[in-house]
């Protein structure tokens, strides 16, 4: 049986403060990088590809984490964050002051209540099942690092977990946030996902 592990690492704290930070493309804060800097810390990376969000927050630590293990790293269209529209850069303040009853809505059922002009929760989720779907097909086997966002992270847990889409609210994914998966493959019968670690470093699991 083939086993393919996917270490999945949030990105740090990034500039801009509390914002719907979505697509809009900042960078990290000095803390930020930090916080990234110890949870993927080890002397002998495990990893054989290094996969990223193409934004900035996640794809600049991920290059320099590649280039200072010597691996590979791929920008990846799919795994980029959800857009909340009309939200998007905006003070989470703000929105809840001038439109805190559709923000409420949208915490308690993202996936009937889309930000205006976003992205639909069920298509964000279609496009990182795609993006997942790949990383199997490509890296069967392998030992891969995704570096993602917090909103593309609780998805793919639910998917990982079998949990409804709206359960994403449920899920803690604080700055780099490290979780480990593996996905058992079996000639003729449907892969299975297992959550070994969340929330911990690739120190702890050695």
């Amino acid at each position: 049986m083939d086993v393919t592990i996917i270490d999945l690492l949030r990105h740090g704290e990034c500039q801009g403060g509390e914002i719907f930070r979505g697509t809009t493309d900042v960078e990290l804060t000095d803390k930020g990088w930090r916080q990234m800097q110890v949870s993927s810390a080890c002397e002998s990376a495990p990893w054989q590809q290094i996969i990223t969000s193409p934004l900035k927050r996640c794809a600049l630590f991920a290059e320099q984490l590649a280039a200072q293990h010597q691996l590979p790293c791929t920008r990846h269209q799919d795994f980029a964050e959800i857009s909340f529209g009309d939200w998007e850069g905006c003070l989470v303040s703000d929105v809840e002051r001038e439109q805190g009853e559709n923000l409420k809505k949208f915490w308690h059922s993202p996936t009937t209540n889309t930000p205006p002009n976003g992205e639909p929760m069920v298509a964000f989720s279609d496009r990182l099942d795609r993006g997942w779907q790949s990383l199997l097909a490509d890296y069967r086997g392998q030992h891969l690092l995704l570096v993602n966002h917090g909103g593309a992270l609780r998805v793919l847990l639910t998917k990982i977990l079998s949990m409804p889409l709206d359960a994403i609210v449920q899920l803690d994914v604080p700055y780099a946030c490290f979780t480990r998966v593996k996905i058992y493959h079996s000639n003729g019968r449907s892969d299975w996902s297992q959550l070994v670690s969340h929330n911990t470093s690739i120190e702890m699991l050695g």
